[in-house]
């Protein structure tokens, strides 16, 4: 599978778990985030140049999608990760959550989502 469509696989979904979350279908929103951890494994297996394929959707037009790429590249990108990570943390709502938990996990130092 070529990294773009690992890349798609990923933001759809990040999309359908967020979905999932909001119809309160835990189950599929688990089955997804398998889906998208799977994606980005296989893209981390081809170095930076799989997370650099991933910074595409720092400006993905869902917030959700953005957040979860910034989430996963902090370690590779942590500037336009955090910038991303700040900008949704900002709102209200699950998605900022996830944003400033993140960003709480960084700054602890307990964010491991793509150890070196």
């Amino acid at each position: 599978m070529s990294a773009d469509a690992l890349v798609n696989q990923f933001a759809e979904n990040v999309v359908a778990q967020t979905d999932a979350v909001w119809r309160g279908d835990t189950k599929a929103a688990n089955r997804h985030a398998r889906k998208y951890i799977n994606a980005f494994d296989k893209l981390r297996a081809l170095g930076d140049e799989g997370r650099q394929s991933l910074t595409v959707l720092f400006e993905h037009p869902r917030m959700d999608v953005r957040v979860m790429a910034a989430a996963y590249l902090l370690r590779y990108r942590t500037k336009d990760a955090i910038a991303v990570l700040n900008d949704a943390a900002r709102g209200e709502g699950f998605v900022p959550f996830k944003a400033t938990q993140a960003l709480k996990r960084w700054e602890e130092g307990t964010w491991a989502l793509d150890p070196e």
